[in-house]
């Protein structure tokens, strides 16, 4: 199949592929820039995406994931994914992919957002857990908070659904800002559940205070670390030349470097396997009260796991029995 388009009024060449690229997307290269193919390529439940092959006036080439989504939906996901990547990116340019830009589409694709990002060759073989865990370890340790807070800059997106950030000195306030946003989210997907409300009353009451109070208390404190935010197997990839992890998918924001273990609890998510956590833990020890480590993991398990809960809709209902 051949399409048309380039940067610019000079000349309009045809290209390869079956992915339209309109002008809002040609936009963000330099004017004279030709599309040399645009492919669907990969599998994504919340977006569309595709390989973008370009060719720049002074004859180099380079190559682009682009991911597209619709509405309103679209926007947030495609501006939050921009914005995690590119911290993730800063912080370590050999563990995620370099952001290019995000932006609206034009022409008849009204109200379609898209983000590029640099296009890496990778299989989607398990990660390996030594590399991966010292590296998130490494990520974790090294990262800065802008502010010197917990939080993010823009509410970033953890499947399709958005979550509550901001800025927040305290990680037990955060926490129970977002765990409030998610629980409430869940009750407008899947209905209301007495016993449910019930539990998570008592968590914001009972158990958040005392779990993560007690990790800034008694002349103790944690460090704000970026996280990756939804990181599963599926939003890892080895690259086929040098065996490099990759991370993306982000739902990044800056936390209790624990938060980002908590999902490797759920079920779902493969990397449950007790010996990524371990060699996690091997390489960035737990913080205190040590002894209260487990209860903490379990307690961050449930926001992931309301969370898909509220992205599977009536698939993901059994999560909220766990």
């Amino acid at each position: 199949m051949s399409n048309i388009s380039q940067v610019g009024e000079t000349e309009v060449l045809p290209y390869v592929g079956d992915f339209p690229i309109d002008d809002g997307i040609l936009a963000k290269f330099p004017s004279g820039t030709q599309v040399v193919s645009a492919n669907r390529y990969g599998l994504s439940q919340w977006t569309i995406t595709a390989r973008l092959h370009v060719k720049f006036p002074d004859g180099s080439t380079n190559r682009y994931f682009l991911k597209t989504a619709k509405g309103e939906v679209g926007r947030r996901l495609m501006e939050g994914e921009f914005h995690a990547i590119s911290a993730l990116h800063n912080a370590d340019n050999l563990f995620a992919p370099k952001p290019h830009s995000w932006g609206k589409r034009s022409g008849p694709n009204l109200e379609t957002y898209f983000f590029l990002l640099q296009y890496v060759d990778m299989s989607d073989r398990f990660p390996d857990p030594n590399q991966l865990c010292r590296r998130l370890a490494q990520l974790h340790r090294n990262s800065v908070s802008p502010t010197g807070k917990f939080g993010f800059h823009i509410n970033t997106c953890q499947g399709k659904t958005q979550q509550s950030l901001g800025w927040e000195s305290s990680w037990a306030v955060l926490f129970a800002k977002m765990l409030k946003h998610i629980a409430q989210e869940d009750n407008k997907t899947n209905g209301y559940w007495e016993a449910l409300d019930q539990l998570v009353s008592r968590v914001f009451s009972h158990v958040i205070p005392r779990l993560l109070g007690a990790l800034e208390s008694d002349g103790r404190s944690i460090k704000p670390c970026l996280i990756h935010g939804d990181l599963w197997e599926g939003n890892t990839g080895t690259t086929l030349d040098t065996g490099n992890i990759y991370i993306f998918d982000a739902a990044s924001f800056y936390a209790h470097n624990d938060m980002e273990i908590g999902d490797w609890r759920c079920f779902y998510n493969n990397i449950h396997n007790k010996v990524y956590t371990r060699i996690y833990l091997n390489n960035y020890a737990p913080s205190e009260p040590k002894e209260e480590w487990d209860d903490r993991n379990r307690m961050y398990s449930i926001y992931y796991n309301m969370l898909y809960s509220v992205n599977h809709g009536s698939q993901g209902t059994s999560i909220r029995q766990v």
